[in-house]
C-alpha cells in the first residue's frame, strides 16, 4: 500500500506543478521545456548509457570492484530516465542527479544502507537464527516392499 500512496502523491505533485508552472510559462514554453528535457534524457541515455555498459564490462574484465563505477553509472542512467518522463518534479530530480556530488552522496547513502542490511543479516545468521527460513520436519523411517497377495486377473474394463 505505501507504493500506491507514493505514486498517488507523486502524480498529484506533478499535476500541481504542471498547472502552476504551465500557468506561469504558458502552453508553448511548457511543452518546449517538457520536450526539451525529454530529448536531453534520450541523448544522455543513448550516449552515456552505452558508455556505462562498456565501462562496467571493462571493470568486470579487469577483475576490479565495479560497484563504485556502477553506482555512478546507474545513477546517471536513472537521471536520464527521470528526464525522459514528462513532469517538472522528475525533471528537477533528473537534473540534480546529473551533478557529480549528488550522485556521490546518493551512492554513499545507498552503500551504507546495503552494508547495514548485510551486517544485520550476517548477525542473525551468526546467532544461529537463519533469516526467514521455515522449519523443516525430518522423519526417519524404513520401508519394506510387500508383494501383492491377491493375484486375480484384471477386470474386463482393464484388459488390453
Amino acid at each position: 500500500m505505501p507504493v500506491f500512496a507514493i505514486l498517488l502523491v507523486w502524480s498529484l505533485l506533478e499535476i500541481a506543478l504542471f498547472v502552476t508552472v504551465g500557468g506561469a510559462l504558458g502552453l508553448g514554453l511548457t511543452l518546449l521545456v517538457v520536450l526539451g528535457t525529454g530529448a536531453l534524457g534520450i541523448a544522455m541515455l543513448r550516449g552515456e548509457g552505452m558508455r556505462a555498459v562498456r565501462h562496467l564490462r571493462s571493470e568486470l574484465a579487469s577483475r576490479q570492484n565495479p560497484l563504485q563505477a556502477a553506482g555512478s553509472d546507474v545513477l546517471w542512467v536513472v537521471a536520464a530516465l527521470l528526464l525522459i518522463l514528462p513532469g517538472f518534479l522528475t525533471d528537477v530530480l533528473g537534473l540534480l542527479l546529473m551533478l557529480p556530488w549528488v550522485r556521490v552522496a546518493v551512492a554513499g547513502y545507498a552503500a551504507r544502507r546495503v552494508a547495514g542490511a548485510v551486517r544485520r543479516a550476517a548477525g542473525k545468521h551468526a546467532a544461529g537464527r537463519a533469516p526467514h527460513r521455515p522449519p523443516v520436519d525430518v522423519i526417519d523411517g524404513e520401508f519394506i516392499e510387500v508383494p501383492p497377495q491377491d493375484q486375480r486377473p484384471p477386470s474386463g474394463w482393464t484388459r488390453h
